[in-house]
């Protein structure tokens, strides 16, 4: 996977990840398209982290890893993860989970910094869609 992203494209940009080497890439490539696309670097930081944490449960709880897409609509970023994993095991609204509880922080978290989280399922993948407003 490249490092760099391509300049700035409205057209949906997709990127698959198969392993946890290619988180960094994500966060990289997020940040970038989305202060491209005017989000500010501290809402970018935000988007780029509720990506990964997205990503990180689709390489921890699924097979085959999952695809990124990525576009801008006027006045906000679009950002899909595509996977194989059941659209049951992600709540709606995920809870913050008790401060002496090994881990389960990461839904909580997309839900926390995103402006609108969806989750639905195709007849190809499940989808979690986050939405951030510029």
């Amino acid at each position: 996977m490249s490092t760099e992203p391509p300049a700035f494209a409205a057209e949906p940009q997709r990127i698959a990840y198969h392993e946890p080497g290619d988180l960094g890439t994500l966060r990289t490539y997020v940040t970038s398209y989305a202060e491209r696309a005017g989000l500010p670097p501290s809402r970018s930081g935000l988007l780029a982290l509720a990506v990964s944490e997205l990503a990180t449960n689709t390489l921890m709880y699924t097979a085959g890893g999952g695809t990124m897409v990525l576009w801008a609509e006027p006045g906000e970023i679009v950002c899909e993860l595509h996977d194989q994993g059941p659209v049951g095991s992600r709540p709606a609204a995920a809870r913050m989970p008790a401060p002496d509880a090994p881990s389960g922080r990461g839904l909580a978290l997309v839900d926390e910094v995103c402006d609108e989280v969806r989750t639905y399922r195709t007849a190809q993948a499940t989808v979690v869609q986050v939405r951030m407003r510029l």
